[in-house]
């Protein structure tokens, strides 16, 4: 164990939060699961409890594995990886069928072990760091919307496209970060306003084709409008359901929470365990809860800017905030959902609720970021070395 951790590397801070975030997870996941149990008749809590741990301890390898990895290696990586995450993304969305009882176009079967798998959270994950590859590539040089057109924006559309009909939510946060990437990266904001009416015109005409062929998209875009409408004048039976729910937790919460595993929301409010596990939370944890977990979610943030900050490469600087920057967005998102600032969105909170994919693909992201912060190291110990080495010190004042 202790040579386990001798071995662990890269930016202590952030594997701490990490640790202390999926540590906790387990509280609120095993009181949440209670619903699942209960009120739908599947499984067990202890069972529900035993699969998250498993996730997590999957989840936490992926983590050790990824950060080994150095940091130039993703660039060969991301090439090889998308041509495979466009496939596992067309025959996601074509399988046509159900899960569960629910629409399997967002998610498919792995064989043997049981688990479904999101493609979506992997696509974005490696559609980040190619667009971190092309922009370090491109930087300091003078390039045409017509030339990125092929290496960027065509596996960028091509992804974003695959995604929508079943997940607007996460094509529309996927489209906004690699905007924002860009915007970092240095490409040219003209041709970012282009791309932004672009996206605009086809996801008009998306719907217009999908009011179209109802039949076409499984009424995807109506579950758009009726959240959209819900949110802004209370319309969705559904939504209004699930959002009344999560706010009548939070107001039971209180300052300082009703204690433990004693909410009693978790058994009126669909997804507790998942979407609005954070209503969950505040209820038990209360105000100051939430706040704390607030405070972690932005201390993660502070310590990528830091780690990116610090990489002496551009495509490092790139990787970390394309990879890392989601993470936090999507825990934003998915707390604003619960306080009722967003509309309902399907995003989970990353290393807190349950759910394989999201799981796995969020400590893909962390080891992806520790991996930068390993070379970050790796260059400050060879900078002291030369420091403290006469031989390196005399020959660089020759």
């Amino acid at each position: 164990m202790i040579q386990f951790f001798k071995n662990i590397k890269g930016d202590k801070a952030i594997w701490g939060v990490v640790a202390l975030l999926a540590l906790f997870s387990f509280l609120p996941v095993y009181s949440a699961s209670s619903n699942l149990v209960y009120v739908v008749g599947k499984g067990t809590t202890m069972g529900h409890l035993v699969k998250h741990g498993l996730l997590l301890f999957l989840g936490f390898g992926i983590i050790y594995g990824v950060h080994k990895i150095p940091t130039h290696f993703f660039k060969g990586l991301s090439i090889i990886a998308m041509p495979i995450v466009l496939g596992l993304l067309v025959y996601t969305l074509a399988q046509g069928t159900t899960i569960d009882g629910a629409n399997a176009s967002r998610w498919i079967r792995l064989p043997l072990v049981g688990f479904t798998f999101q493609t979506s959270n992997l696509a974005a994950v490696v559609l980040m760091i190619w667009v971190a590859r092309y922009l370090a590539k491109i930087k300091d040089k003078t390039i045409t919307f017509k030339e990125s057109i092929l290496p960027l924006w065509l596996p960028v559309f091509l992804v974003i496209v695959l995604i929508l009909p079943a997940n607007f939510s996460t094509a529309a946060i996927l489209f906004f970060m690699v905007l924002v990437l860009c915007f970092l990266g240095g490409y040219p904001i003209k041709y970012l306003l282009g791309i932004v009416g672009s996206g605009v015109l086809c996801l008009t005409f998306f719907i217009l084709v999908a009011k179209a062929a109802p039949d076409l998209f499984s009424n995807r875009v109506d579950t758009w409008e009726r959240r959209i409408d819900s949110f802004l004048n209370g319309a969705d039976t559904e939504a209004d359901y699930q959002i009344e729910q999560a706010k009548i937790a939070i107001a039971r919460g209180g300052i300082m929470g009703s204690g433990a595993g004693k909410s009693r929301m978790k058994n009126f409010l669909p997804q507790s365990s998942s979407d609005f596990i954070y209503a969950i939370i505040i209820e038990e944890y209360g105000l100051v809860g939430g706040l704390v977990l607030l405070f972690f979610y932005l201390l993660l943030l502070f310590r990528i800017v830091v780690v990116a900050n610090a990489n002496t490469s551009i495509f490092g600087k790139l990787l970390v905030v394309g990879v890392g920057l989601p993470i936090v967005f999507q825990a934003f998102i998915n707390m604003a959902v619960a306080v009722e600032l967003f509309p309902v969105t399907g995003q989970t909170l990353p290393l807190i609720s349950s759910g394989g994919t999201s799981i796995w693909m969020t400590c893909l992201a962390i080891g992806v970021v520790l991996s930068a912060s390993t070379k970050n190291e790796k260059e400050q110990s060879s900078v002291k070395e030369d420091e403290t080495n006469p031989l390196a010190v005399l020959s660089g004042q020759l």
